[in-house]
Parts: structure tokens; C-alpha cells; sequence
């Protein structure tokens, strides 16, 4: 069987497959259009993770914001936990921080549409866009007042 053929059969024992094949230096060997999509497709699994993780965070910051009296530990958990898993991988990553003002763009409509389906507070309550400057939203310390 080519390995173009396990791909599309039996994706786990094609990815052994080619790990293999580039440890042996077989590089005629390589399924190089499938290999070279996984690399992309990989790439923009890691975008998706951060922008995911900045979605969660910034819906905490607006119940934050726009919630002072209740207020939580576990709110405050959410937040600590969605920076530290930001600023790991980011640190895998690290060529994913030019992308944090795009990823927080992208995801805030959502971050503030859950806050408000969570809160039930009324949409216009929310800013339109962030109200977060991206250094701000991954700072540790940076918890919004109103």
C-alpha cells in the first residue's frame, strides 16, 4: 500500500509512516502533498486553540466587567487558567503573539455574545468591540473594573 493510499485509509499508522520516513532520510519516500497539508492543517489547529482560549477568557473579563457584585473565585479561576494555558502555548508558539490581536478579534463577537446569554444582561451592555487592549488580556494581573 502507498503511503498516499494509508492516508486515506488509516490516517494514525500513516502519520508512523512518515515519521519514519523522515527519520531514515527516505525522503523520495514521503507522501509530500498530504504531509505538507497535515503541517498547515497543524498550524492552524494552534491558531484555533488560542483564539478558543481567548474566546473563554475575554467572556470572563465582560462577567467580570459588567457583573461586579457576583463575582467569583471561579470566575477568577477561569481567567488565571485561560491565561496560563495562553501563555503555554504561546510559549510553544511563540511566533502565535503576532497573532493575538487578530485571534482576539475574531473571537470576541462570540466571548460577548455568551456573556451575555450567560449574564442576561442586555447585548448593548457589551462593547461592540474589545474593550481589552491584547497586552491586557493576557497580563496576569489585569482584572477590568467598570
Amino acid at each position: 500500500m502507498t503511503t498516499a493510499a494509508r492516508y486515506e485509509t488509516d490516517f494514525y499508522a500513516w502519520t508512523k509512516a512518515q515519521a519514519a520516513l523522515l527519520r531514515e532520510e527516505e525522503l523520495a519516500e514521503l507522501d509530500l502533498p498530504n504531509l505538507a497539508e497535515e503541517l498547515e492543517a497543524m498550524g492552524r489547529r494552534e491558531r484555533r486553540e488560542l483564539t478558543n482560549r481567548l474566546r473563554v477568557l475575554l467572556m470572563h473579563l465582560l462577567k467580570w466587567q459588567f457583573q461586579p457584585d457576583l463575582r467569583s473565585r471561579s470566575w477568577r479561576n477561569t481567567i488565571n487558567n485561560q491565561r496560563d494555558e495562553i501563555a503555554a502555548l504561546l510559549e510553544d508558539s511563540p511566533s502565535l503573539k503576532v497573532e493575538i490581536e487578530d485571534c482576539i478579534a475574531a473571537a470576541y463577537p462570540r466571548a460577548r455574545a455568551r456573556a451575555q446569554e450567560e449574564t442576561g444582561l442586555l447585548l448593548p451592555i457589551f462593547p461592540e468591540n474589545s474593550p481589552y487592549r491584547p497586552d491586557e488580556v493576557i497580563d496576569p494581573n489585569f482584572f477590568p473594573e467598570l
